[in-house]
Order: structure tokens, then sequence, then C-alpha cells
């Protein structure tokens, strides 16, 4: 069915792969997302008398889930492509969030929304990433922005849905209708149009046409541009390579900011006596700004090595982290946010972009998952380390403070990372069809 239905489409048939990411990114990943839940903490933990490390220690849970999960993923992505892990994640979101309609208890709260955060953490994030760095080589910056554009306007417009329908009835209807809705668009289309690689349907990446000729900008950490710039990098290589664990430690302390900031930032200023529908504009404000970053942060791409892009947008989530943590009020609190949601769309944008400019398509479900597993590690950390430090001093200025410093000091060490040559990967060349399936790492 996908064969005919790419050469049925009179464009290059990555752009539907492309746009069937943007509907998981923008309706399934929110869902699950700390900047939905913030939302949800003060209603639910008032009715049931939760503290807020134990809703942090959902969060938590999920992200451990996820980082064994992420390593079994990544291989299925490689051998069969991301429309089954997209279209059954978004199925296992949907109804989880609608179960949590329905939970009255720590346990059962921890039960549904545990699953739910995984899916969100491992499979949906692979799935729809590795989906477009498939498709795309010398295009994939724009397109994995464009796909983070429709992450970013879901993760802005699903807080103001949820605190809106809380508001008109109560925080069960709207664990239900964005269940509901998740189900409803994200499962079908993903699972029966996403191929896996535009070679298994007699395609090219970016459609063949408009390529830069082979090693035209691949020196001095310049970006490949078609198939004969790629090297592929099997899992084994790739952990022997600097950049590999440089990468992995920047994801773990980018994404403890990213996490422990912003799933608490709400309740940080509620703390402060901010009204509730005051204070989910930080929510907002924090996922709005993903958007023009994936724009910023992709043009700056094209003309700047990974290595310099990197620290970049790490310093700009750090700054965001210290000013919420100093902030006394919500227009500071507004900016701050800003600043750490510009740079989180730097850090997701970039990461993604970086794993498939370095080591290659080929294997990049597997090598990919291990990154990812970094990141979610901190996911786990930073929400589960705040909640405990509010919990304990009463304050989340400590906490905000300490992951921002960290995060800056790993930033600088990413200026070493450099794009890995093929003397590491053994000579690694571009991708041909291989429609029967292809393995993960030795």
């Amino acid at each position: 069915m996908q064969t005919r239905t790419a050469r049925a489409t009179p464009f290059y048939y990555g752009w539907v792969i492309l746009g069937l990411s943007a509907i998981a990114s923008c309706s399934s990943r929110p869902l699950m997302s700390v900047a939905v839940l913030t939302v949800f903490v003060v209603p639910m933990s008032e009715q049931f008398g939760w503290t807020r490390a134990q809703v942090a220690g959902a969060v938590s849970l999920g992200g451990v889930l996820a980082v064994v999960a992420a390593p079994l993923v990544g291989p299925v992505l490689d051998r069969y492509g991301s429309g089954m892990v997209v279209g059954i994640s978004s199925g296992i979101a949907g109804l989880c969030a609608v179960a949590l309609g329905a939970v009255n208890q720590i346990w059962l709260f921890y039960l549904v929304y545990v699953p739910g955060r995984a899916t969100f953490a491992s499979p949906l994030e692979l799935g729809t990433s590795v989906a477009v760095s498939n498709w795309f080589i010398r295009r994939r910056p724009f397109a994995l922005a464009l796909n983070h554009v429709s992450q970013g306007s879901g993760l802005a417009i699903m807080p103001l849905v949820s605190q809106a329908i809380i508001g008109a009835w109560n925080w069960e209807t709207a664990w239900y209708a964005l269940g509901i809705w998740t189900i409803a668009v994200g499962v079908v289309p993903a699972m029966l149009l996403m191929a896996r690689r535009p070679e298994d349907l007699g395609l090219e990446p970016d459609g063949g046409a408009g390529n830069t000729p082979a090693g035209r900008r691949t020196g001095s950490g310049r970006r490949p541009q078609n198939v004969a710039d790629e090297i592929n990098f099997t899992q084994r290589q790739a952990i022997r390579t600097r950049a590999f664990w440089l990468m992995m430690l920047f994801a773990f302390a980018g994404f403890i900011v990213q996490a422990g900031v912003s799933l608490h930032q709400v309740p940080h200023f509620v703390d402060q006596g901010v009204p509730p529908s005051v204070a989910v504009w930080t929510a907002s404000t924090f996922a709005i700004s993903q958007v023009p970053a994936s724009i910023f942060w992709s043009a700056l791409s094209q003309r700047f090595a990974a290595r310099l892009m990197m620290p970049a947008s790490g310093l700009v989530v750090a700054a965001g982290a210290i000013t919420t943590a100093f902030a006394s009020g919500i227009a500071v609190g507004v900016l701050g946010a800003f600043f750490l949601g510009f740079g989180v769309g730097g850090l997701h944008m970039i990461a993604r972009l970086t794993w498939a400019d370095y080591f290659g398509r080929l294997h990049l479900g597997v090598i990919r998952s291990w990154g990812l597993a970094a990141q979610v590690g901190g996911q786990a950390l930073g929400p589960l380390a705040a909640g405990l430090a509010v919990d304990r001093v009463g304050s989340y200025e400590g906490a905000f403070l300490a992951f921002g410093v960290n995060l800056a000091v790993v930033s600088l060490l990413m200026l070493t990372a450099t794009r890995p040559g093929r003397k590491a990967a053994g000579g690694g060349m571009g991708i041909e069809s291989d429609a029967g399936g292809s393995t993960g790492s030795p």
C-alpha cells in the first residue's frame, strides 16, 4: 500500500512522512508531557492530598521505564520503520489519558501515568524523529524544524485547552477529552502510511533533486548533503567515539532542566500567590517559544557546526532555569519560561539533527536510542529532584539554580564534540535499497 501511495503522490513522499510525524508530534506526544501535567498538578494534588514529590515521582518512573524501552524500540525502527511504533504508542498514550480521568489513588495514578509517560519519552520521540531523519538529508534541518514546530504548537495549545476544560468542568473531563482526541488522530494514519526509508520504495532522500555534490560541505564539521556524504556507523563503532559520550552527557544535563523546571514552573508561581489561570501562561510561554526556536536553530545549523550549536542552546536553557529560580512575579517568570522554551527548542532540534548527521541513517534507531536513554534519564531525575527540594525546604529556587549552573558547565564541554570521520566508521558509506529489513548493530 505504501509503495502504491508513494507512486500516486504528485510530490515527494517524504512530505507525507513529515506530515504524519507532525500529527503525532502535535497530538500524541504533548499529551503525556510535563507541560500538560503541570496544569493538573495543583487540582489533583489538592483533591487527593498528594505531595508534589509523589506526582513528580510518576514522571521519573515513566522516564526509567522509557530508558529500559528505548534500546528495544531502536532496532525495531531500523528494521521495520516508524509506522507501527507511532500508531501503537499513540493508542497507548490516549488510553492512559482516558484512564487518568478515573483515578482516585496515588497507586492508580502511577499505574496509568507511568506507561503513558514512557510512550511519550521513548517510542513517540524516537519514532517521529527517526522517520523524518530517514527521509531527508540535505533538507533535514528544515524538515525536523517543521516537525518540532508542530510539537511546540501542541505543547502550547494543550495546556491552555486543559486549563479551559478544567475551569469549565473539571480535571477528569479534561483527561477524557485529550485522550479521545489522541486516539482519533494518532493511530490509523501512521500505521497505514508511514514507510521506513525512501530506498524501500525505490525513492531517494530529499526526492533526489537539487542535492549538493558529494563532499562539498562536509569538511570542518559541515553537514552531509546527500547519500554519498553520509557516514553510517554501527552501534559498536559509535560508542567508541568521543562525540557519542559527550552528546549523551549533554542530553542528560539538558533534559534534567527541561523536565525539572517545566513540570514545576506553574506550582512555583502558584506557591507565590499567582492565580493558576495566570501561572499557566508560563507553561504556554515555554511551549510557544519552542515554535520560533525551531526555525531559528534550524537556520543556524545550516551555517554553523553542531559543536557550536549544542553549547549555544544549552546556555540559553541554563539562563531560563536561573531566571525562573529568582523570578518573584509572573512577568519575570514568563521571561524565564521564554528563555527555557527557546533553548529547549534548540536542544530537541539540534540533538535530532546531530545524531543523524554524525552517525548516519542505517543504524540511527539503535544509536539514537542510547542518546534517548540519557535524555529520559535526565527527564526522570529533574522532576523528582525539584519535587523533593520543595517538599524539604519549601522552595524551588535552589534546585532550579543548581540545574542551570550544571548545564552551563556541560554546555562548554560540547565545544570539543566534533563530527567523527570515516575512519572511525570503518569507511561506512550510504544506504542501498534493503527493503527486506536491516538489522541493527552487530
